[in-house]
């Protein structure tokens, strides 16, 4: 597949109408392209997790990509709004996770397609770091910062709940001192998924009492789903978005 291939159905006349920009690029081959019309958009809408306006307003916010195959892309860009990898991911019409198709990175496909040496390396960051840019710093500092797992619960919690900027760590494991240290200084509630035994909230709390000790700065954890989730909820492992939507068949 040649990567010029992987993006189409471009965001272009809504960009161009909000004067929305484009992060600054790492390398020439990161001429990404942004779309709202991925079936992960489209999902978000049927279901009813948001109004079409707001899955709009979502996607150009966290500037969503899309394959040519289908998959969303969940673009990684720093609070100095530089591109750092982009994750493409498929999901079925009901808005879960299509395992069946497993996740890759651009990063991956620019370096199997000899456009990026194979020693080339990036850094992940947190999925929606760009938020905290210089320009939109004046906004940022008057909300908290919210920290989830999931791409997807970030998406939808910012406009469920706009009072946050919402971030995400893109898996469970991914969360770190190091990927925390942006947030150094700013007021961050950490939000992380349910489970039977606890342990991700326990992880994700050793987490945060580290970097507080690191940054010399609080971060803190909700209990909300330990204390509220009923037991089939954390055998489900769910998040803040499956509290909030109670009707939804539990899944990523």
């Amino acid at each position: 597949m040649k990567i010029d291939e992987v993006f189409c159905n471009t965001f272009k006349a809504l960009r161009h109408e909000l004067g929305h920009d484009r992060p600054r690029d790492m390398h020439p081959m990161w001429q990404r392209r942004l779309s709202y019309k991925s079936p992960f958009c489209k999902a978000l809408v049927a279901n009813g997790y948001l109004t079409e306006e707001q899955m709009q307003r979502a996607a150009l916010r966290y500037r969503l990509g899309m394959s040519r195959d289908g998959g969303v892309i969940f673009w990684q860009i720093d609070e100095h709004d530089m591109l750092h990898d982009g994750k493409i991911m498929y999901y079925r019409p009901d808005c879960h996770r299509d395992h069946d198709r497993k996740p890759t990175w651009v990063n991956y496909l620019l370096k199997r397609n000899g456009q990026l040496p194979e020693d080339f390396k990036s850094e992940h960051c947190l999925f929606g770091l760009h938020l905290l840019s210089e320009k939109c710093r004046v906004k940022s500092e008057k909300f908290a910062t919210a920290v989830v797992e999931s791409e997807k619960t970030a998406i939808i919690m910012s406009e469920v709940k706009p009072e946050y900027i919402w971030l995400a760590t893109g898996g469970k494991t991914e969360l770190n001192v190091a990927k925390l240290r942006p947030l150094a200084g700013r007021k961050v509630i950490l939000f992380p998924d349910t489970d039977e035994t606890g342990d991700t909230y326990r992880e994700w709390y050793d987490v945060a009492e580290a970097a507080s000790d690191v940054f010399g700065h609080p971060f803190t954890v909700s209990s909300i789903l330990e204390q509220r989730a009923t037991k089939a909820q954390k055998a489900a492992k769910i998040d803040i978005v499956d509290m909030l939507f109670p009707t939804r068949k539990y899944g990523t």
